[in-house]
């Protein structure tokens, strides 16, 4: 007996790989931007250096707005010059363009 007599929602949905099936379920949840948060926290040290990894506090995304927190005001500085290549080399990460702006706090 196919799938789809019992759930008839699963006709619709026709045949995903589990990953692309979890791209398409973040694409319209909410949660995709904690996901990518987590991603680019994974490989900060990577895309920033050890030190600024180091005493960077938090990191998140809301909408295409990366936020980074450090309570170190010398960092800070440096971090604002920093913007536009902190966002492109978190896109590069990404692999799409999911960041157009860099807030630094």
């Amino acid at each position: 007996m196919p799938a789809s007599r019992n759930f008839p929602y699963l006709a619709f949905m026709g045949e995903y790989s589990l990953g692309d099936a979890l791209k398409k379920f973040l694409d319209k949840s909410h949660l995709k931007g904690a996901v990518q948060a987590l991603q680019i926290e994974d490989v900060w040290e990577q895309i920033m250096g050890k030190t600024i990894a180091r005493y960077t506090d938090k990191i998140r995304i809301h909408g295409q707005t990366l936020y980074i927190e450090t309570s170190v005001a010398p960092l800070r500085q440096e971090l604002l010059y920093q913007k536009d290549n902190i966002r492109d080399r978190v896109n590069e990460t990404l692999g799409e363009t999911v960041i157009k702006e860099v807030v630094i706090k």
